[in-house]
């Protein structure tokens, strides 16, 4: 993206922080919705790779269920947004009303134990709600890691964001988040990771939805190194203004293997919990980049990020 890219940018995602959060809750629905259909109906980039990636989550779709989809899906990403920038706006009766979560005794298990948790999240629904209602409800602080964007001045509103909400947002790059997330689990704390996408190209091969798919070795070497419990979570929207969730069950470390086989067969299990939820609510998968490692062998170069 060129420079005057990058601050057209940045001047956008700042206009949407500043008016949209001043909205009321109707009006930015209906915003939303609008902006959705808009450009689902221009059939851009974005919205024919959410097709293709939705293709493979369900086989047996034709074209036209698979615009269906893509359509639900680009309301659904545009809800994410429209809440995630109202989000500094709502109080914690808010909060709680807009999420409702099952088996979160897994989480609350975890933390009284004293020996850190790991949540494991893919880019299904509102992350950023799950984390407010952590942080809020729960009264539990917690670490993040946050992609580099492009301008830096984006990146910059992104981690001032989420701080304001109460994560400790670390950068991708650098080299020392490992470390830094390491100490937090020793220490008994939260760190909540959006896992389905590798933004490293070091990730785990994993299969998914039938082919082979890169995903983060971060949360498996985490619990690994720290004993820390590291527990999928999966979020799909209900009839507004909810968002539902589960907290998994945790997965093992396994008593035998290598690391690297260790790291393996637990960052399947974790892809496996997200297939079930990406499975049972498609529409809610934000996923509008390629993920198959079939589809990233024949991406053209695209330098910087996407603001997730």
């Amino acid at each position: 993206m060129s420079g005057a890219g990058e601050r057209v940018t940045d001047t956008l995602y700042g206009l949407g922080w500043s008016t949209v959060k001043m909205l009321p809750e109707p009006a930015a629905a209906a915003l939303g919705r609008t902006i959705a259909d808009t450009v689902w109906k221009r059939r851009g980039k974005s919205v024919l790779r959410l097709e293709s990636n939705l293709s493979r989550v369900v086989p047996d779709a034709g074209p036209e269920r698979l615009a269906e989809l893509s359509r639900a899906g680009m309301r659904s990403y545009m809800r994410y947004w429209m809440e995630s920038f109202r989000l500094p706006t709502w109080s914690e009766e808010r909060v709680r009303a807009g999420f409702q979560v099952t088996d979160v005794h897994h989480l609350q298990e975890g933390l009284a134990s004293g020996r850190g948790v790991i949540l494991a999240l893919p880019h299904l629904a509102n992350w950023d709600l799950a984390g407010v209602w952590v942080t809020r409800a729960l009264g539990v602080p917690f670490t993040t890691v946050a992609e580099r964007l492009k301008p830096e001045t984006l990146y910059d509103r992104f981690v001032a964001y989420r701080e304001s909400l109460g994560m400790e947002v670390l950068p991708h790059t650098g080299g020392s988040a490992f470390g830094t997330l390491a100490r937090r689990l020793r220490d008994g704390g939260l760190v909540c990771l959006v896992a389905d996408r590798d933004l490293s190209a070091a990730g785990v091969e994993v299969d998914f939805f039938g082919d082979t798919a890169r995903m983060p070795a971060g949360p498996a070497l985490l619990a690994q190194q720290t004993g820390a419990l590291l527990l999928p979570v999966t979020l799909w929207y209900d009839d507004a203004p909810v968002m539902r969730g589960r907290v998994h069950p945790p997965v093992d470390v396994p008593e035998t293997g290598t690391r690297a086989e260790k790291t393996a067969v637990m960052a399947q299990a974790v892809a496996d919990v997200f297939a079930t939820g990406i499975a049972e609510h498609p529409e809610d998968w934000h996923m509008l980049q390629r993920l198959w490692l079939t589809d990233l062998a024949s991406r053209p170069a695209s330098p910087g990020g996407s603001p997730q």
